[in-house]
Order: C-alpha cells, then sequence, then structure tokens
C-alpha cells in the first residue's frame, strides 16, 4: 500500500510534507489523519527548521475521502464525536509547531484541505486553485476547522463562504486573507523559496516564541497588566538566551548570527 504521506528533508533543516494520494484528490481518511497527527509530533520534536506542506499530482486536498464519510455516516454519534476529534487535534497540531509552516497549494482545495492552509503561518498558491467550504451543500458545518479558517478570514467572509458553501478563486483567497500569495505557472517553487530564504534569517527558538507569542496576545482577554508581565518576562528571558545573545553580539560585530551558517544554533 502506498504510504499516504511522504516526507523529505534537506541540509537547511527545511521538511516538505506531501500528501500522497493523488487518484482521490489527497482527500482525508482516518489513515491520513494519525499519519498527519504522527508526523507533526516528530516535526514537533525533532528540531525542523521549517515545515511545507503540499500536494501530490493536482490537488492539494479535496477534503473528506467519500469512504471516509460514508463509513461515519454509519457509525454511532460516540464514534463521529471521536473521529471528529482527532482530525481537530491534527489541526491544532499543526497550528501549534514551533517551526513556521507553509502551505505550498498546487491545486483546488476543499473543506478540510482549507482547515490544513488555515492552520499555517504562511500561503503560496497557483493561480488556477479553487477552494470551497462547502459542507453545506452535504447538510454539515466546517466544525472543526472553523477556529482556524474564522481566524484567518473573519466572520463576515466566514459567513458568506461557510453559509453558501460556494467555490471561490485565488483571487478572492487572497483578497480575504485566506492565501498569501498567489502566482502563476512556474513561480510556486521560487516563492516557496522566497519564503524560505527569509525565514532562515530569524532565530528558530526565537521564531517559535513569536508563534506563542502571538497566540498570548490575540486569545487574551484579562487584565493588561499581567499580559504586559508576560511580554516583559518574554522579551527579558530571549535577551538572555543563548540564541538571544548570540544574535545580539551578531547585529553588534557586524556578522551574519550562526544559525543563518548552518541552519542551526550554536553555543
Amino acid at each position: 500500500m502506498t504510504n499516504p504521506l511522504t516526507l523529505t528533508n534537506d541540509d537547511r533543516g527545511v521538511a516538505t510534507l506531501t500528501l500522497n494520494r493523488p487518484t482521490v484528490h489527497n482527500a482525508f481518511n482516518a489513515e491520513l489523519i494519525a499519519e498527519l497527527s504522527a508526523v507533526f509530533d516528530r516535526v514537533a520534536r525533532d528540531g525542523t527548521r521549517i515545515l511545507v506542506l503540499t500536494g501530490a499530482g493536482h490537488s492539494f486536498s479535496a477534503g473528506a475521502d467519500l469512504n471516509w464519510m460514508r463509513s461515519m455516516a454509519e457509525g454511532s454519534e460516540a464514534d463521529n464525536r471521536a473521529d471528529a476529534r482527532r482530525l481537530a487535534s491534527m489541526l491544532r497540531k499543526l497550528d501549534q509547531l514551533p517551526c513556521p509552516t507553509i502551505a505550498r497549494i498546487n491545486g483546488h482545495a476543499f473543506g478540510g484541505g482549507v482547515g490544513l492552509i488555515a492552520a499555517c503561518d504562511f500561503s503560496v498558491a497557483m493561480d488556477s486553485a479553487l477552494f470551497g467550504l462547502t459542507e453545506v451543500r452535504l447538510g454539515l458545518a466546517p466544525a472543526t476547522i472553523a477556529p482556524f479558517v474564522i481566524q484567518k478570514i473573519g466572520v463576515q467572509h466566514a459567513r458568506r463562504l461557510m453559509l453558501t458553501g460556494e467555490r471561490f478563486n485565488a483571487a478572492l483567497a487572497n483578497r480575504i486573507g485566506l492565501i498569501g500569495k498567489v502566482v502563476g505557472v512556474g513561480k510556486l517553487d521560487s516563492t516557496v523559496g522566497e519564503i524560505i530564504d527569509l525565514l532562515q534569517a530569524g532565530g528558530p527558538h526565537a521564531q517559535g516564541h513569536v508563534k506563542e507569542l502571538i497566540r498570548l496576545v490575540t486569545s487574551h482577554s484579562g487584565d493588561p497588566d499581567a499580559l504586559d508581565r508576560q511580554t516583559s518576562e518574554l522579551i527579558a528571558a530571549l535577551r538572555v538566551s543563548r540564541e538571544g545573545q548570540e544574535g545580539l553580539n551578531a547585529f553588534l560585530e557586524k556578522r551574519q548570527p550562526s544559525w543563518i551558517d548552518d541552519g542551526k544554533e550554536k553555543g
């Protein structure tokens, strides 16, 4: 049986994770969700510098696999609840990875495929790609992907696209914030490469803390003094960390920091 995922790593610490079910447009099933979850656990542990997520063939991901949907329709509510929790957990792991993540959108994305894109930090799409939150057309709701999608596109666009289930093009996806960049034929890899180059200039540990900082600030609804204390504690800790000291010293000495040399923190 063909592995539903392929994972490759280069000498810069960049991992490329490819959804590898092209005959069904890289649609989700229980096996793919479990494999994605396991890979995200591994990436969180192994010091991956940057993760690129893409699809094999002509689609990024068509959402739910028909056979998987059929099996869930025949299952109990408890079975469906457990299955949905596994999908939600997988998306949450992607969203909270410490390394920067890039969705390389090589084709159409629907349903859960849009959820994967929304959970990534960056996204680059072919201008021919189509997108859709089509669950209502099946009598369903985009429930597990909603936290990530709504955070990306906002309530107004979510109401329109989730309630109609309409398909929309890459230009609209870009305007509403789902997609960061839209490119023509032959420009996908070079544009992803430009983002990778920009990301490699930053300290890897600092980037992980930036992602935590964004979650802290956007979810905070309590005492502003408490938020000020937490942000102050973070910058103080980073200034005296090995990576922070290396970055500051490199700036003062007018040289490149060590992580640019080999993609890793030294010292």
